[in-house]
């Protein structure tokens, strides 16, 4: 089945793919098109390619809006079950009451109010093809044990049936909590984790990715609808804004910007007054200006700053002011991880609280509201 693609990774509720889908369905990007230029998506997907065919329940990992339900649709697209059923179910978006019959089905007559002739469960819909399980953190604790046994025994029984229906799916999860610490507060069964995470992909924050400026790029030219990215199509100082941004909400969060920007832009190109409030306020707020493009710091590569932070006194007055804002848009883009910003900054942690000495910023549980913060 050839693979059309758009730019937007759709995620709600249930929905199910297959030969026989609706012409308006969602369509996905191919496998290849998600690693366009970032080592750690392109290890991430060649791993999952050598996974989806084995027979391996996958467990897919990762910030809200970072893509998940983009590759389990696209690893489906890649396996040999792709002409069989892909069915997505949100665990967090079905009514803890309905969620049973929602997975399981029911026979004729198994509740007051069930259809005439009763419903195939989604886990049934998708035998022969691939099982998406969205957020399943958010399952409910009775419903994790009826679905063990259906992957420990390979067969569902529908509400009110008097014997097992045997399934053959593909299982791929996904969430944004940690499972571990579900576990440990006793919310997420723990033999259940294992049968899920035979094969874990975790997925990058957008604001980790090397390759940035060619998914902006990538996603402008679908917004407008021409074949080829093109940098003509932004203005430098906007781009500048656009990749100096943490992305909180990650690619969700960027292909909203981008349409709203694309919408509103009058002429051929996306200028900063384009931009929604939240990238100006962000600007606004890490450089202590009135938000003037001109004044967008640009992106320095990672050694360059880690060899300029490492010798503070050779450096002027204007170098130490653009070290003093790396600094904090690593804090605040790693939300004050000292860890993370460390290593985006190429130091060891020890190092990072002597800078923030250095440079007189205060940690952010020393202030009650730090100037710098990001709502």
């Amino acid at each position: 089945m050839p693979t059309q693609t758009v730019d937007l990774p759709l995620a709600e509720s249930v929905r199910t793919a297959g030969p026989n889908s609706s012409r308006n369905a969602p369509r996905y990007r191919a496998i290849e098109q998600l690693a366009v230029g970032d080592e750690v998506m392109r290890d991430l997907v060649e791993r999952g390619k050598r996974l989806i065919d084995r027979g391996i329940p996958i467990l897919i990992l990762g910030e809200t809006g970072t893509g998940k339900e983009y590759l389990s649709r696209a690893l489906h697209e890649y396996s040999e079950r792709r002409r069989a059923a892909w069915v997505a179910v949100n665990c967090a978006s079905i009514p803890e009451s309905l969620a049973e019959s929602e997975l399981f089905g029911y026979c004729k007559g198994a509740f007051s109010g069930a259809l005439p002739g009763g419903m195939k469960g989604k886990v049934q819909q998708a035998d022969g093809g691939t099982l998406f399980l969205d957020e399943i953190g958010d399952m409910p604790f009775a419903l994790q044990t009826r679905l063990l046994r259906v992957l420990s025994e390979r067969e569902v029984i529908p509400l009110g049936a008097m014997r097992p229906v045997p399934v053959d799916v593909q299982l791929i999860c996904a969430t944004h909590q940690d499972l571990k610490t579900l576990i440990a507060d006793g919310r997420f069964r723990e033999d259940l984790y294992y049968r899920i995470a035979g094969g874990v992909l975790r997925l990058p924050a957008l604001r980790d990715r090397a390759d940035r400026r060619r998914v902006i790029m990538d996603m402008i030219a679908a917004e407008l609808a021409v074949d080829e990215a093109d940098e003509r199509m932004i203005a430098p100082a906007a781009l500048q804004r656009m990749l100096a941004y943490p992305w909180p909400g990650n690619l969700r969060q960027m292909h909203a910007v981008i349409r709203y920007s694309c919408a509103v832009m009058d002429g051929g190109r996306i200028e900063v007054r384009d931009l929604p409030e939240e990238l100006m306020q962000f600007q606004a707020a890490n450089l202590g200006h009135t938000g003037h493009a001109a004044n967008v710091r640009p992106i320095v590569p990672q050694a360059d700053a880690a060899a300029a932070l490492a010798h503070p006194a050779r450096q002027s007055g204007e170098a130490l002011r653009d070290e003093r804002t790396r600094v904090i848009d690593a804090l605040i883009g790693s939300r004050w991880n000292i860890s993370a910003a460390s290593r985006q900054l190429g130091m060891c942690r020890a190092s990072l609280y002597r800078k923030l000495r250095q440079l007189d910023i205060p940690h952010v549980r020393d202030q009650a509201m730090p100037a710098y913060a990001v709502a």
